[in-house]
């Protein structure tokens, strides 16, 4: 099991930075979701800054949500 997400901040190219609980932080590009399902809302810059951090993964106010595996294994680790 990959660790897990215990901060979130966003930034305004729609990517998050993200601090896992193995200490190592890391930016995960939400671009690329943009244009799929329910993530589509995400393109309003304001609703994407209301991402929190819920039993280890992201999470939205209308539910959506990141599997956490995905959010460690397609970032990019800083530093």
């Amino acid at each position: 099991m990959n660790p897990r997400v215990i901060k979130v901040s966003t930034t305004n190219n729609y990517q998050l930075n993200l601090l896992f609980s193995n200490g190592e932080q890391r930016v995960y590009d939400c671009s690329k979701l943009l244009g799929f399902g329910v993530f589509k809302e995400l393109k309003n810059k304001h609703y994407f800054t209301q991402v929190r951090v819920v039993d280890g993964t992201v999470v939205w106010p209308n539910e959506q949500d990141i599997c956490p595996d995905t959010l460690y294994l397609d970032s990019v680790k800083l530093k």
